[in-house]
Order: structure tokens, then sequence, then C-alpha cells
């Protein structure tokens, strides 16, 4: 009788049992960035027999490809063991492009995992990211807060991070936040070694701590009514453009636009945070960004710097304004094409960005503040100054601002030269941003309580044309007000909209809740640059009958 069939069950299982403890499968959670958001990537690790090999699958991009090398380095400096086998890791979901040296610290875990060093259980409740150096340092990486979030939503215990990227993830309530400056640190307190205590955050404050304003309202001499006019803008989120002559103070009161706005509030804060963790900026040890951001970019930029994009497709300067003030000086020197793109973004508070692969949203609820002369020599219409400039070129120089973005802007305001008293005077004026600021927030309160039932609705701005027909009544004689300047200077429907929001947040500054015909009325002087006749009309418009200087604010609590 043969003993051969009788052995082969047994070589059988023998060999199955060989390739089962030949292969170990490793499972480390980790995120991808979309946007400002954060997806949860399931980083396998499988170590088999076969010739020494390190692969990486899952669509990575050069720096997730190059991260293997980094890895073995820094277990290796580190004091680990590496098997001398085939090591194939997966970032999944595979269709995910997955960027930057976000997943190393998670690839290392993961072949501590897979190669018995360190029980692979331990991993499953934590979201792990990390850049390493061949030391087995880690280092800090962008995205974090993302991270942190992402963490919270899907229910997992906490996140494993760079020590430098602490104060960002400890931002986000109900996770454990884990610290750690090298890959030892990470390996020890998972392995119940010298386990870490989580990152202590501080007290969440509802409003955050206001930094001290460098600059002030009280700097700029003269222009009364521009920052009258600047006050109703900063009230009700409106959008605005600055013209007039050199050294009239147009770029002095753009900068000290954020310093009237009111503090922003933690939820908006974070949505701050978000953009500048995702592009990097709080890698120093920074954690919420408490001051509304002021961006003046040159003109200079291309559109993707502009509203975002690029092969990596980052957040542009747009998103980088979110909540605060995109300061866009010498408006008609930006290239066409760049300032066209900011036309559905301005109207929408989004950027939609489309690639053949993939889509991303970033936030962007600006106010725009931009700035040009009247004519390139810069004295068009300007009493007692000699324009040198063609009809054709004034035309030509006005032509690189288009009517639809034109007509996203509420206030058109000329800046008139500052008389030579107002420059001598050694005394700053009495009117600080203070004093500007805590009119504003009382706006923007009544604005909050009138939108309260409104999600996404914070501002008069924002409003849609359901709220604007509710809270936008105005009496008969300041509707044919409306109707006749619709009419006589050419305005679109959208503008005769911004003219009605604008003309609710001059009603909440004075405290009321109906229009007057004084609110509509210095609404649509507002609207100047966007008439028909502008180039033709060689004195300052003065729409309506409306005469500016009869506008005064309430002078009790100047200072």
């Amino acid at each position: 009788m043969s003993l051969v069939p009788a052995l082969l069950p047994v070589t059988s299982r023998a060999l199955e049992r060989e390739d089962k403890e030949a292969t170990v499968l490793a499972r480390v959670r980790s995120g991808a960035l979309v946007g400002v958001d954060a997806v949860v990537v399931e980083v396998e690790v499988d170590m088999s027999l076969g010739m020494p090999f390190f692969n990486v699958v899952g669509l990575p991009d050069g720096a997730v490809r190059e991260s293997k090398v980094r890895v073995v380095s820094a277990l290796k400096n580190g004091g680990y063991h590496l098997p001398q086998k085939r090591i194939t890791v997966n970032l999944a979901p595979a269709d995910l492009r997955k960027e930057g040296a976000t997943f190393e610290l998670p690839l290392a875990l993961g072949v501590m995992a897979a190669s018995g060093q360190l029980q692979a259980d331990v991993l499953a409740p934590w979201l792990v990211g990390g850049e390493l150096s061949l030391d087995g340092a880690v280092k800090p990486i962008r995205g974090v807060l993302p991270l942190a979030i992402a963490a919270r939503d899907f229910g997992f215990r906490g996140v494993i991070v760079p020590q430098a990227n602490a104060v960002e993830a400890s931002l986000v309530d109900r996770i454990d936040v884990i610290a750690v400056s090298s890959v030892q640190e990470a390996v020890r307190h998972l392995s119940g070694e010298a386990p870490l205590v989580p990152f202590q955050r501080g007290a969440r404050p509802a409003h955050p701590e206001r930094a001290i304003d460098e600059l002030d309202f009280a700097e700029v001499r003269g222009q009364e009514d521009a920052k009258a006019a600047l006050e109703v803008a900063a009230a009700g989120g409106h959008n605005v453009l600055l013209y007039g002559p050199p050294g009239s103070g147009k770029t002095m009161l753009a900068r000290r636009m954020t310093t009237i706005l009111p503090a922003m509030s933690f939820a908006e804060a974070l949505e701050v945070t978000k953009v500048y963790s995702v592009l990097g900026l709080l890698a120093d040890g920074r954690g919420l960004l408490t001051q509304r951001p002021f961006r003046a970019p040159h003109h200079t930029i291309s559109d993707a710097g502009l509203v975002g994009g690029g092969p990596m497709t980052r957040p542009g300067e747009l998103s980088m304004a979110h909540r605060g003030v995109l300061f866009l000086d010498e408006l008609p020197e930006f290239r066409r094409n760049v300032l066209e793109v900011l036309r559905q973004p301005l109207e929408e508070g989004v950027v939609r960005l489309a690639r053949a692969n993939h889509h991303v949203s970033y936030p962007c609820d600006v106010m725009l503040v931009a700035a040009m002369n009247p004519c390139p020599c810069g004295y068009f219409k300007v009493p007692e100054r000699l324009c040198k400039c063609p009809g054709l070129r004034v035309r030509e120089y006005h032509g690189r601002i288009s009517g639809p973005l034109l007509d996203r802007i509420d206030i058109t305001l000329e800046t008139r030269p500052v008389a030579v008293e107002s420059i001598t005077r050694l005394t700053l004026e009495p009117r600080t941003s203070s004093w500007y600021r805590s009119r504003v927030e009382v706006a923007r309160e009544r604005q909050a309580h009138r939108f309260r039932d409104t999600p996404g609705v914070f501002c008069n701005a924002q409003m849609g044309p359901a709220l604007l027909r509710r809270y936008g009544a105005t009496p008969e004689r300041a509707r044919k007000l409306l109707e006749q300047a619709v009419r006589d200077f050419g305005l679109s429907a959208r503008a005769h909209d911004r003219i009605l929001k604008l003309a609710r947040t001059r009603a909440d500054l004075e405290g009321r809740d109906r229009l007057s015909e004084l609110d509509v009325a210095f609404a649509i002087n507002c609207r100047t640059m966007d008439r028909k006749d502008y180039l033709e009309d060689d004195t300052r418009p003065d729409s309506a009958g409306f005469d500016a200087s009869s506008w005064a604010w309430p002078s009790d609590g100047a200072g």
C-alpha cells in the first residue's frame, strides 16, 4: 500500500499554516483632504514572504510614494527590526487621490503591527497622521484640524498627531488628542509601555478674544462721508469700491475695515482656522485664529491664486479671506480673466472647482473692498486738478471692470482730496474704530435676531429674494424714488435688490424696523459707477436729489 495519499492532507495543512503565518495584514486609519474636510482613509499593510519590496498603491502622489523610504529609515534608526519581507500598502478608497506626508506615521505603525511588534487591534480607535524624519522624529503636517473633526464625526476615540499640531487638534471637543514627537513615543503609547496623557485643551470661549488692533479709523484724516458709508458696509457685509485721486485715503480706509467688524464667533473662527490648517499655516503651534482675516493680493496674481486651484487644488486668497476682507487695490490693473472668476463666488459665498476626476468646494464668505483711481492719471473729475487722459482712454480704463462684477458691488464710494487743514492737524480724529465697531455690533445683533430661524444667513447682504420681500418693504414715496432711479440710471434687477439690502442695513444702524425714504435715497446714492451716465457727467452724481451732506450721524458718544 502506498503511503503518499495518506501524507497529502498533512502536507496541505502544513502549507496552509505556513502561508497563514507568512502573511499578516494590519489596518491603520488616517485622513485625506478633500477641500477643507478630511475623508477617512484606511491604510492596509500586508507583509508576506518573498523578495524584500515595499510597494504603495491606492492613487498616491509623489510625496506618498516617497514616504516608504522615510518610513524604513525612521523605523531602523528608531531601533526597530524590519523583516526582510514583501510589504504591500493599500490606501483605501483607491479612487481618491492621496497627497502629502500625512500617511508616514500611519504607515510606520502599520508596518510595526504587520510585523508583530505591535498589537493590531490597538490601532482601531485612532485616526493617525504625521510626517517622519529619518531619525524617527514626527514633524508637523497640514490639515490636522479637519482630521480631528473627522475623528469626532465618525466616532473615533481620538487622534494621534505631531506635537506641533496638538493645539490645533485640541480645538475639537469630545475626542482625545495624543501628541507625539517621535515614532517611538507612538509605539510605546499604543503598546501600553509608556501611555501618554491626552493633550489638555483650554476652555472654549463663545466669542474668542479679539487681538489688539494696530490700525485705527482715527488715523484717517477727513473723509467722514467715506467712513460713514464704510460703517454701513461693515454693518451689513456689503461689498465696496473706493475710487478717488491718489493720496485721498483709499488704502488707509480699506486696511482698517477689519477693525470695525464685529468679533468672530467660535464657529466662524473654526471655519477660518480650517482653511489655514489645510494650507499648513498653523504648523507653528498656533491654535484658533481670532482676528478676522485681511488679504490684499497683488494685481499680478493669477486666477488660481485668487480663487484656488492649481496642480494641488489648494484654496486661494478668496478663501483665505473667509469671514474677513479681501482687498483688491488698483482694481483695473488686475487681469480681466482674474476678476471675472470672482463673480459667482461673490454671489454664492462658495468656490466650486471642477477637475477631470474630482470636485472641490472652498468657503469664501468675504467682504470685497476694492480701490481704484478714476482714470490712469488719477484726476478725472477731481476739482482744481487737470486730467490729462483722453476720453477714450478713461473709458478703456473703466472698461477693464465688467458690468456684471460692478453689479455685485453695493457701494461705489468717491474719496475726495483731503483738506490741508486736516493733513497738518496734529490731533487724531475723535471717532475711533471702537466707536464705529460698537454701532456695527448693535446692527449685527439686530440682523442675527432677524435671521435666527434662517440657517446660513447672518447679515443683510446674504438675504435671498424671499427674505428681501419680507424685510425690504418700503413706503410709497421710497418705492417711487427707487423706480425712478432704476429707469433713469439704467440699473439692473440685481442692483435694485442690493439697494434695498443696503437701505435695510442703514435702517438697522439707526435702530429702525421700517425703511424710510432717506434710507433708500442713501442706498441709491451709493451706486454711482454702474450708472449709464457716469462717464458723461463731469459733476459728482447726486441721485434722486439726495444731498449727501444732509445725511449726518449722531455726534453723541464720539471718541
